[in-house]
């Protein structure tokens, strides 16, 4: 009997912490990641034709090609503004210029708008940029107040003005880099990261480790041009190795959704011109753009639609199957991207409007006097109007893709392009009234010291 018992005591030592643990109530998982990651990343001043997958003849990007082959690429993209700040508040909010009020460089964002960020963030998103150009400082472009963290890596001297206003690709991705790293730790939440690079811009410097592999000279007498594409190199390797953060994470890449592009556009020598932002012509019109999403969206697909960088936002919006305010201007592609057909016939508007602000003098009617061009696109038919000079351009893209064809006329402007005109500037007016414009003297020679003019 003492032996039996013995026996049963054994067994309910053994048995009585199993059952204990069976009964007890099982700690609760921690729910999935319910939407992706969203990682944004734009290049100032780059120009479609010069990646090597719109067909460029030098290898200046094999990095973005590689991460454009991933998902789909747009032929036929343009920007709205051909201004940094302009475009990049558009492409965030996806408002036109004179909607947003930030429509030269030194004009912040109207107060208390909706953008992609901001919608992220309700959905608990973490969110982080990264800019390299003192444009977007968050006091003269307002971005900033729609970000958790925003950086503002000012640590280079690209020009020769006195003052730290910028940053190299370099620079810009070892921050970024460090970012991820910490988010990582916390993959329960979705994070939305933006890096802008500003590399590309003016003026031009020659990126000596990246001049060889282009067949690109070394000497004193290298062009512009050559220069400009060692500076897409050089940003094409960093952003590179940001890219190369997430393939050593394949979960993480597999719950990432990518959208490359630029701000805008730059004209290098085309129409005796030099730079960007005070035409509506083609060069600083086209930007690249791209989206990639292992799995939701299929490798190498090309879309020849007209496209506008205002369509980021919704369709960033759209993938991740959250609802659109409705206040956005832009085209959710994300139904394409599924096989419904894209938008042939989409009227595509632009606007051209003088670049910084640069006196305390100018700011009060800054918005309304600073507009310069607007400019209405329909298939291939583009129409521009130059209000000082009032002068009127109509192109035929198909058969005059460079824009040297069409003679000057006088201002017969079409029905759509007088009503563009006319809501621009009763925009900019009303912008000028309810975010009335300051701008500090420091952000003045900032702005000069950076080449920025009129």
């Amino acid at each position: 009997m003492r032996a039996v018992s013995l026996v049963l005591l054994a067994f309910l030592l053994t048995a009585l912490p199993v059952l204990a643990a069976n009964a007890a109530p099982r700690q609760a998982e921690a729910p999935a990641q319910r939407f992706p990651n969203v990682v944004i990343l734009t290049i100032d001043t780059l120009r479609a034709d010069r990646l090597s997958s719109y067909g460029y003849r030098r290898p200046t990007t094999p990095n973005i090609d590689r991460l454009l082959a991933s998902g789909v690429r747009f032929t036929q993209t343009r920007t709205v503004e051909p201004l940094t700040n302009p475009s990049l508040c558009s492409m965030f909010t996806s408002l036109y210029p004179h909607e947003h009020g930030a429509t030269r460089n030194g004009l912040r964002l109207r107060p208390d708008l909706p953008s992609v960020a901001r919608t992220l963030e309700k959905r608990g998103y973490r969110s982080a940029a990264f800019v390299g150009n003192w444009t977007l400082k968050n006091r003269i472009s307002g971005l900033g107040d729609h970000f958790e963290r925003y950086d503002e890596v000012l640590t280079r001297k690209r020009w020769l003005g006195m003052f730290k206003g910028e940053a190299t690709a370099e620079d810009l991705t070892d921050a970024a880099v460090e970012w991820l790293a910490e988010a990582r730790k916390s993959p329960r939440h979705p994070f939305l990261l933006w890096v802008h690079y500003v590399d590309p811009h003016a003026p031009y410097r020659l990126q000596e480790d990246f001049a060889r592999p282009l067949g690109v000279g070394t000497g004193g007498d290298t062009s512009r041009s050559d220069r400009y594409d060692t500076e897409i190199a050089f940003t094409d390797h960093h952003l590179g190795r940001l890219l190369a953060a997430f393939d050593r994470d394949p979960a993480l890449k597999a719950n990432t959704l990518f959208v490359f592009t630029a701000d805008h556009g730059e004209s290098l020598g085309e129409h005796g011109y030099w730079g960007h932002g005070r035409n509506l012509f083609e060069p600083t019109l086209r930007i690249p753009f791209g989206i990639a999403w292992a799995e939701k969206i299929r490798p190498g697909t090309t879309i020849d639609a007209p496209a506008l960088n205002i369509d980021v936002a919704p369709t960033i919006l759209g993938l991740a199957g959250l609802p659109i305010p409705p206040g956005f201007r832009g085209f959710d592609w994300a139904p394409v991207f599924q096989g419904a057909p894209p938008p042939r016939d989409r009227v595509a508007l632009f606007q051209a409007h003088k670049g910084a602000v640069l006196s305390a003098q100018e700011a009060g009617s800054a918005r309304r006097k600073g507009l310069l061009e607007v400019g209405v696109m329909i298939g291939e038919r583009k129409e521009i109007f130059r209000l000082d000079e009032r002068r009127l351009w109509l192109f035929d893209l198909l058969k005059d893709p460079r824009e040297t064809r069409a003679a000057a006329r006088t201002p017969e402007l079409s029905q759509r392009l007088h009503a563009w005109m006319d809501t621009v500037q009763k925009g900019l007016i009303a912008s000028d009234r309810l975010a009335p414009a300051e701008v500090s003297a420091e952000s003045v020679e900032q702005l000069r010291a950076l080449g920025y003019t009129h």
